[in-house]
């Protein structure tokens, strides 16, 4: 890794198009007009300013094509377009806007996750621990740390433009390593574009967003784009998961792949694991089995960067658990509360089984979830059979309904649990702080309470409405005002 500046100047249109090397990656279908001086590329005409190369991405809502004589307005000296347009600056076409616009914005900044350690994470579950465990260790590594992710933007992966910015000002600000998140949608959707990782992480594959890929061979197909040598060097892969050694077995990138078989002595509780590897004691502040898998995709990835198991287990050791990551809420009260993201049907399993083994021997499992509105509707009766098979009660509430009547979602979610258990203990309170309370009321010592879908966020979407709302603030609050 080189400690060379990012370039964060300018650029003539031609050079940056050669830069980008459009031509080469089959992108390039000609230029238009004459050579520009550009300072900055952007896809948002809000943003531009003089000199700007303005994107025409033709999006879900709207087409960047509409917006480019505003751009212009504004100052952006050309514009990349899918098909040339009747304004008179320089315009370079290509076949795929979304896709070259990433390789553009990563030549103007002169490529800076090429002089970085670049990881990426991707799975449908796990994603974001492994992140912040493994940035730890990077630390405790000695490198200059950051992540990108769900929790540091609106967007778990930003846009390209985004994205080739912030790891610019990464590098400026002496960053050595960075940790990202990377989803299906941004594969599909060229969001990493031009970004060279160094190791990328593979967690598991359950069902999600099959509202976007359709079909769970397009959804594995995109994340799978991550392991090939277009984007990195290295892949450290989940073996358990069926998946996963589909990936083993046809990635042509350098591999490895981790496993519950490479651990022994393994404990827990709801607010620690701790286990051995190749003799080394390892020990987290977060409970939960599926957090020994999260906690060994970062440990394996570190690996592959070439840092040491006692390093591993110094950074393991500092790292706090995730805001609403299997949060344990503790206000005093007889009974566990865990506030956790699960939102799909494998996440909520998996949770569930966790939360089972925090249960005194007479104890019952409440859960409290409901389902995204706007979002894959296919998981809605999975997750309902899931409680009901898993859960001793079940309290069905509103998580981001958006434009989508809450009650429907929560009938769907019902006849799941019905058709797993139809004399399952069952209530619908589609208010989400009644629904908590609610479990509140019911659970006794020795219970867990699971409040699962929402995690970290602090908002909850009802139509067009945004409120605020935190999961772990809501049950302190109950709480408290129990006590």
């Amino acid at each position: 890794m080189g400690a060379s500046p990012a370039a964060t100047g300018q650029m003539t249109l031609h050079h940056l198009v050669n830069t980008a090397q459009l031509g080469e990656h089959g992108l390039l279908v000609e230029l238009v007009g004459g050579d520009v001086v550009i300072a900055d590329v952007t896809h948002d005409s809000r943003q531009v300013r003089a000199g700007a190369l303005f994107c025409c991405v033709d999006g879900m809502q709207v087409n960047g094509h509409e917006f480019a004589q505003q751009a212009v307005d504004a100052g952006a000296s050309a514009l990349l377009v899918d098909h040339a347009l009747s304004i008179d600056v320089p315009q370079v076409v290509v076949t795929d806007v979304r896709h070259a616009m990433g390789h553009v914005a990563a030549a103007l900044y002169n490529f800076p996750s090429s002089r970085m350690h670049v990881v990426g994470v991707t799975g449908t579950n796990g994603k974001t621990t492994t992140a912040h465990l493994l940035a730890e260790i990077l630390r405790a590594h000695g490198w200059k740390t950051e992540v990108i992710g769900t929790l540091t933007g609106a967007r778990t992966t930003p846009e390209s433009t985004d994205l080739q910015r912030t790891l610019s000002e990464c590098e400026r600000n002496g960053v050595q390593a960075v940790v990202m998140e990377v989803t299906s949608h941004a594969l599909e959707l060229h969001r990493v574009a031009g970004t060279t990782f160094q190791v990328a992480v593979f967690t598991n594959l359950s069902q999600d967003h099959l509202d976007f890929h359709h079909t769970m061979e397009r959804y594995f197909a995109a994340k799978a784009k991550l392991f090939a040598k277009e984007y990195s060097a290295c892949g450290v892969v989940n073996r358990d998961d069926v998946h996963g050694q589909l990936l083993l077995d046809t990635m042509t990138i350098d591999s490895m792949s981790f496993g519950m078989s490479d651990v022994a002595h393994v404990q827990m509780d709801a607010r620690h694991i701790e286990y051995e590897i190749d003799g080394v004691h390892m020990r987290a502040q977060l409970g939960g089995q599926f957090n020994v898998m999260n906690s060994l995709a970062a440990v394996s990835a570190a690996r592959a960067l070439g840092v040491s198991l006692a390093e591993i287990a110094d950074g393991l050791g500092r790292a706090t658990a995730v805001p609403g990551r299997f949060e344990s809420i503790d206000a005093g009260q007889s009974f566990d509360v865990i506030v956790d993201y699960a939102h799909t049907p494998d996440a909520l399993e998996r949770v569930l089984d966790s939360s089972r083994s925090l249960m005194s021997e007479d104890g019952k499992l409440i859960v409290v979830f409901g389902c995204g509105g706007d979002r894959d509707t296919e998981k809605r009766q999975p997750m309902g059979e899931i409680a009901g098979t898993k859960a001793d009660v079940v309290v069905i509430t509103s998580d981001n309904p958006r434009s989508e009547s809450g009650a429907e979602i929560a009938a769907q979610i019902n006849a799941g649990v019905r058709a797993a258990d139809s004399h399952k203990v069952l209530c619908t309170e589609l208010d989400r702080r009644a629904a908590i309370g609610k479990a509140f009321s019911i659970a006794r010592p020795g219970d867990v309470v699971v409040i699962a879908g929402k995690g970290h966020e602090n908002t909850q979407t009802i139509g067009t409405e945004i409120f605020p709302f935190s999961d772990a603030q809501v049950a302190r609050e109950l709480l408290g005002a129990q006590s």
